[in-house]
């Protein structure tokens, strides 16, 4: 039996890059240069600043520089002004979107979802009281139950999971205790661990920390834009 080839693949990730109308021309030279460093370019979520369509267009023009492959999903602000829809329809010429697809590069597979928040461990919001407070949890179900789906039929070798919303409590050490429940669920680390992967990703937390794993010890990174130390280089790179 012939034994099949393990790939190595560069990722350069960042989330939270909020852009607006002005930012033509914010990251031109870096998307250009990019592919120098990595064969795909992962935004984790929040990629406009007020969740406009015209402020994805922006982006999408900015992309167009990109000569790998662009993945990613939506963050919080994207939805801010009910305008997903069409910020998904400006950005799917020029990047993937994991939520609604998941995707496989030289034996890596791609999979994400936005997430959402609920708490960790045992104190994790149940769905108990108010119909608001239902609302809440459901929702944070559903991006967990989204996320088993996805990498229940991913079929790869490497798995890289791809969030906005933050899937354990480390990588948010730094933001305000009083908000870890509004940053990140646990909910979203249970399928991760239960199917597997190699990697995990998200944003979210600008003033949160840089890494952590699962329960099962899969690592974390948080790759929110504010982490980042140096602007020349809006972007954190891995191999897998």
């Amino acid at each position: 039996m012939s034994e099949t080839k393990q790939s190595t693949i560069r990722i350069a990730a960042v989330g939270d890059i909020h852009f607006g109308e002005n930012d033509t021309g914010r990251y031109q030279e870096q998307l250009k240069d990019i592919a120098n460093h990595a064969d795909v370019f992962v935004i984790c979520g929040d990629l406009t600043q007020n969740g406009h369509a015209k402020e994805a267009q922006v982006l999408a023009d900015e992309l167009k520089y990109c000569r790998i492959p662009v993945i990613g999903i939506l963050g919080n602000h994207d939805y801010d002004k009910d305008e997903d829809a069409a910020i998904r329809d400006v950005l799917r010429p020029v990047m993937r979107l994991l939520d609604e697809e998941p995707y496989v590069l030289e034996g890596v597979g791609f999979a994400g979802t936005k997430g959402f928040g609920g708490g960790f461990g045992g104190y994790t919001l149940a769905a108990f009281g108010e119909s608001a407070t239902k609302a809440f949890v459901h929702e944070a179900v559903e991006e967990s139950l989204h996320l088993e789906k996805a990498l229940s039929r991913l079929e790869a070798n490497k798995k890289v999971v791809v969030l906005h919303y933050a899937p354990i409590p480390e990588t948010l050490k730094g933001e305000a205790p009083e908000i870890f429940p509004f940053l990140g669920s646990s909910r979203l680390a249970d399928p991760i661990d239960t199917f597997g992967a190699d990697l995990i990703i998200h944003g979210h937390a600008h003033h949160g920390s840089p890494k952590g794993q699962t329960n099962k010890g899969i690592p974390v990174h948080n790759v929110a834009l504010a982490q980042l130390e140096d602007p020349k280089k809006p972007y954190i790179t891995f191999e897998i």
